[in-house]
């Protein structure tokens, strides 16, 4: 500590010539360099924090290119009342999608009384019109596709405006437009079961709201949605992957159905192509 004094005492007093002493560092000095070190491994934390935490930001948000067409068939509840359900279901099942990670750029809505929304604009709902853009979809973007219908079915199909729409009729849709591509049809209506043989595939994932001889609930003049769009909006987020969405839906329906007292059960169908399961989106 004192190598410093006897190095000046024999520069300045005994007159040997030496170079210019070293002065030990103060101990504020050494305060500040360790400051120094303290304040530039805070900062290098702090970086890596961030960059790992875009990095994860990334890697968990996919963004999908698909053709997204989501359609309310019709603006009926099932006394013949005026409802909301299916517009409702039709507007947030998108905005869920979105935020899933398809881009809003490939995505068409369709309604049955689009002149009542004049936020989103949809198209009015008829097969010709859910055709042609399809079509125009496809045309953009090589990846896959998503149809999601929410409105009344029969035994024969389901409503769109005031026309039936038979599975024969989306089964030529899709082919045409989505071909080979990994295809999900979403299907929410009663019996819409009906849907499941012409539209399943290899490359296809079809969900539908009920078995072929089954209704499906909650297409009241008051409800929100109904029961299977509102299981479908209520575990979207968090189901990253449709599969899983599937099951979750199942059995959100089934205990809906038994809480309100409502029988037959629906007993929501699901077929997933042998080709399509590691081509489907995640989020």
């Amino acid at each position: 500590m004192f190598g410093w004094l006897r190095t000046w005492i024999r520069w300045n007093i005994t007159g040997d010539d030496a170079p210019p002493p070293f002065v030990e560092p103060l101990p504020q000095d050494d305060w500040l360099q360790t400051g120094r070190v303290i304040r530039n491994a805070a900062v290098a934390v702090v970086a890596l924090i961030l960059l790992g935490g875009a990095g994860w930001f990334a890697l968990s948000h996919h963004h999908y290119n698909w053709a997204v067409i989501v359609v309310a068939g019709d603006w009926h509840a099932e006394d013949g009342s005026a409802t909301k359900a299916f517009d409702n279901a039709r507007r947030d099942v998108s905005a869920e999608l979105r935020d899933a990670g398809f881009n809003d750029a490939y995505m068409m809505q369709f309604s049955a009384r689009p002149d009542l929304d004049d936020v989103i604009h949809p198209m009015p709902s008829t097969s010709d019109g859910i055709a042609q853009e399809l079509a125009l979809l496809t045309g953009e973007t090589p990846e896959g596709c998503l149809l999601y219908f929410s409105t009344h079915g029969a035994p024969q199909g389901m409503l769109l405006g005031n026309s039936l729409f038979s599975p024969d009729a989306l089964a030529n849709i899709v082919d045409a437009t989505c071909g080979k591509r990994p295809t999900i049809v979403i299907v929410s209506a009663c019996y819409s079961g009906v849907f499941v043989p012409a539209l399943e595939g290899d490359n296809r994932m079809v969900m539908t709201a009920a078995r072929p001889d089954r209704s499906s609930f909650g297409c009241t003049q008051d409800a929100r949605y109904p029961y299977f769009d509102t299981c479908v909006v209520q575990h979207l987020p968090a189901a990253h992957d449709f599969p899983t969405l599937a099951d979750r839906v199942k059995a959100c329906v089934r205990k809906r159905e038994q809480d309100t007292g409502m029988s037959p059960p629906s007993e929501p169908q699901v077929s997933i192509g042998r080709d399509v399961a590691d081509r489907l989106p995640t989020w």
